[in-house]
């Protein structure tokens, strides 16, 4: 396994550029399965989760060649199997997003239930009760194995709110059953993230009928059949974030491209209040956007909740921490999302970080500079924020177990290296 090693206390400075949002991706991916002919996606990002949904379309039926430059090709040829096995399942739980498109286009799906997951549990009941509200039959099999089914799906009104907020992947489901089903589909608290929204305007120009994409309230009228087409994938607001605040944690001056600041309003509010400086120097596309970053020498604390789009994404949840960990004062962190993500605390603290755990709440006790230290990455985006305290801490830290950072950002080490990061992939 891979490693990053980091000697801290480089300023980063230059110029850099987001890829191609992998949380968007992922679904497009498997919207394609709902196509009569070839899908062509553009930026999609080399990242082992984008290989391994790869991997399940082709068991699916599905021809995948993917470029260097981020240009992927899709397109079935094979519509015999629908059966998502365990093996290529259990490498990532997005790939519970096929479960959709093969309902609305085959009919029938056996699906392996998934595992279970670093950052908390992950149920899938919401995704399963958006099929059945559609008229499909669901079915728990022998081996873990969920039978779902229909003849015809049929439009309906239907609530998908859980515990925890709405559904990404579960209204991205619904709406690619939805858009082949007779009739009309209502989705009552639809997650409103711009990856939905990112997906919705794929399958528009598929010919599906969908309104209300990004907002609470969708609405589906479901058609016969669904053409190919070309789509240009969204900006990874996630790998802007992590740029802004890995800029932010080392005092650089960054300039930075294809940046969705549209999506990122509560992001931006939370930063401007910390002291982090964000200034669009080319907005004519707010969600493709260059902004320049910069930050004070002295970080304000500041108080975050985690809440699902538009409020402060639980992605940016373990990059805020690791920058807050320098702040002059106290600032506290509650988690509303995944309640049980905060592996990264113990790692943090082992660099000096001064936190306390309450439940889903943490209060971070600022300190004057974290130690470099070997820390294990424990999930993907608790990678990052030990990537970026490595960065502004003082001596040599290893970051073990990066496998799980490649899952979401494409050559992150690179593009940290061109802006003055010394930084290196090692073997662990």
């Amino acid at each position: 396994m891979d490693a990053f090693l980091i000697h801290g206390g480089k300023r980063l400075k230059g110029a850099t550029q987001v890829s191609g949002s992998k949380n968007a991706s992922l679904p497009l991916m498997a919207a394609a399965l709902l196509a009569d002919g070839p899908v062509v996606l553009h930026d999609v990002p080399h990242l082992s989760d984008i290989q391994n949904m790869a991997r399940l379309l082709r068991e699916l039926g599905c021809e995948v060649e993917h470029d260097e430059n981020g240009t992927m090709r899709l397109e079935v040829v094979d519509e015999g199997n629908s059966h998502a096995r365990y093996d290529v399942v259990r490498t990532m739980r997005a790939s519970v997003c096929v479960l959709g498109p093969l309902l609305g286009k085959r009919g029938n799906v056996l699906f392996s239930m998934p595992g279970g997951c670093a950052i908390g549990d992950r149920p899938i009941d919401l995704h399963l009760r958006g099929m059945a509200g559609l008229g499909a039959d669901v079915e728990l099999e022998e081996n873990g194995n969920i039978h779902t089914k229909a003849k015809r799906l049929r439009g309906s009104k239907m609530f998908l709110g859980g515990p925890f907020g709405s559904t990404v992947l579960g209204t991205i489901n619904v709406m690619c059953a939805a858009a082949l089903a007779e009739g009309t589909t209502v989705i009552e608290q639809a997650a409103c993230e711009p990856e939905v929204a990112d997906v919705a305007d794929l399958l528009i120009k598929m010919g599906a009928h969908i309104s209300g994409a990004g907002t609470p309230r969708m609405t589906i009228d479901g058609v016969k059949s669904l053409s190919g087409t070309e789509h240009r994938v969204i900006a990874d607001r996630i790998e802007a974030g992590t740029l802004i605040m890995a800029t932010a944690i080392t005092n650089g001056d960054v300039k930075i491209e294809n940046c969705p600041i549209d999506a990122l309003a509560a992001a931006m509010d939370r930063l401007a209040a910390i002291g982090v400086s964000v200034d669009t120097v080319n907005g004519a596309n707010p969600m493709r956007a260059t902004v320049s970053v910069s930050s004070a020498r002295r970080l304000e604390p500041v108080m975050v909740t985690t809440q699902p789009h538009p409020g402060f994404p639980t992605d940016l949840q373990a990059q805020l921490m690791a920058l807050v960990t320098l702040a002059d004062g106290n600032s506290i962190i509650t988690e509303k999302i995944f309640p049980e993500r905060f592996l990264h605390v113990a790692e943090l603290s082992r660099m000096g970080a001064k936190l306390y755990r309450q439940g889903p709440t943490v209060m971070v006790s600022g300190v004057k500079r974290l130690i470099g230290a070997p820390v294990m990455a424990s999930d993907l985006r608790a990678s990052a924020g030990l990537v970026m305290a490595g960065l502004a801490a003082k001596g040599a830290t290893k970051v073990n177990r990066v496998y799980h950072l490649d899952r979401g950002y494409e050559q992150l080490e690179l593009k940290l290296q061109k802006l003055g990061a010394d930084i290196e992939r090692v073997s662990e």
